[in-house]
């Protein structure tokens, strides 16, 4: 199986690589996230100019036609870098939600501005009560008798929520609060009358909001898809966020077992650097093997979900367990090894390990993934 990627992947590869390494320091990351965005502007136009905002979406779209390879090449660099721009939120969530769902017009407005990087727009999913079942939805919406669609209910945890000029919401218009059947998508204007926007940074330095709805009206137009059949479309964006974040974290626990390999030849004890401890060098070793067993896994769900091998979303499954529990003890360990100040914000160590864990409770945690691995 030939695993070398393409003349045009390379490329890809090399310009994010130098960009992360030139114009991406942690420094700079820091002061990124104090500001009330929570990322540079700039850097998210600098994005667009690349080309990195086009690479999952299609050429009758305006992308470069990528797929989950391509995804995958982005987001290890950007788990190396620390990346905070909304990359995730705006490309990955809502980008998949209309490449699967969106009508023509509905593409040509959004996705378009999505890659020029005019547009950020976010997918509000997610409520507290659901945990990680994507089909526990309370936030309702019912038609007035002009045909629009009122929404009414909240929801918790939506990434880059903040700063999205327009949002992707769940919703139920049938059925009860746990049926598979009756949730639909709609697309709202973040600015529209009774929209509720109150954002927090997270753990991991990024930013998400809560996002309350009374009497929002849109409307029959900014339906997403199909009425009622909303869950697949989630399933299909929880599958494919699951891929790009968990390639985040496996570019994350390379950049760990890499820096602390560096760190012990530099830091001294007893008068001799302490890379000739042994007990230290299994650790890191641990590490490493950590890391290529992760790194295996990746590989093989990308490549499942490139062909839409029926297997792929058993190997996604397997993949998200193994970032649950290997990328933790990577990320513990390499704490442990750096010491005290490894806990502190000015360093980079200990916010690998807060993104890894923020990684773990999104779409499904290690427990969650093992359960239905094992279901399938």
């Amino acid at each position: 199986m030939d695993f070398n990627y393409s003349e045009e992947q390379n490329l890809l590869a090399d310009s994010v690589t130098k960009f992360i390494g030139n114009d991406y320091s942690y420094e700079l990351r820091r002061k990124r996230t104090a500001t009330a965005d929570g990322f540079d502007r700039a850097t998210w136009n600098t994005f667009a100019e690349l080309g990195w905002l086009a690479v999952p979406f299609s050429e009758e779209d305006g992308g470069i036609g990528g797929g989950p390879i391509e995804t995958m090449i982005v987001m290890e660099e950007f788990g190396k870098g620390l990346v905070v721009e909304p990359y995730v939120s705006s490309v990955i969530l809502a980008g998949t939600a209309l490449k699967v769902a969106g009508s023509a017009e509905q593409k040509a407005e959004l996705i378009g501005g999505i890659i020029d990087g005019s547009r950020l727009l976010s997918l509000a999913y997610f409520e507290p009560q659901a945990r990680f079942d994507l089909f526990d939805v309370n936030t309702s919406a019912k038609k007035d008798a002009q045909g629009n669609y009122v929404i009414n209910g909240s929801k918790a945890m939506v990434l880059n929520g903040g700063t999205a000029d327009t949002l992707i919401v769940s919703v139920r218009t049938g059925g009860g609060q746990r049926d598979e059947s009756g949730i639909t998508l709609l697309i709202v204007p973040a600015n529209a009358a009774g929209v509720s926007v109150r954002s927090y940074p997270t753990l991991d330095g990024h930013r998400a909001a809560e996002v309350q709805f009374s009497n929002v009206s849109v409307p029959a137009s900014a339906r997403l898809g199909e009425e009622g059949k909303g869950l697949a479309v989630l399933q299909q964006v929880a599958d494919t966020a699951n891929l790009a974040l968990c390639a985040e974290a496996v570019g994350m626990m390379e950049k760990l077992y890499k820096e602390t390999v560096e760190y012990t030849k530099t830091r001294k004890q007893f008068g001799v650097a302490i890379a000739v401890f042994q007990a230290l060098q299994h650790r890191m070793v641990d590490m490493f093997t950590l890391h290529a067993e992760c790194k295996s896994l990746l590989l093989r769900a990308v490549m499942t979900a490139a062909v839409n091998d029926p297997e792929a979303r058993r190997n996604i499954s397997a993949l998200k367990y193994a970032i649950a529990t290997k990328g933790q003890k990577v990320a513990h360990e390499a704490v442990q090894i750096f010491g005290g100040m490894g806990m502190t914000d000015e360093m980079s160590v200990g916010m690998y390990l807060k993104r890894i864990n923020v990684i773990n409770t999104l779409f499904g945690n290690g427990d969650y993934h093992l359960q239905r691995f094992m279901a399938a």
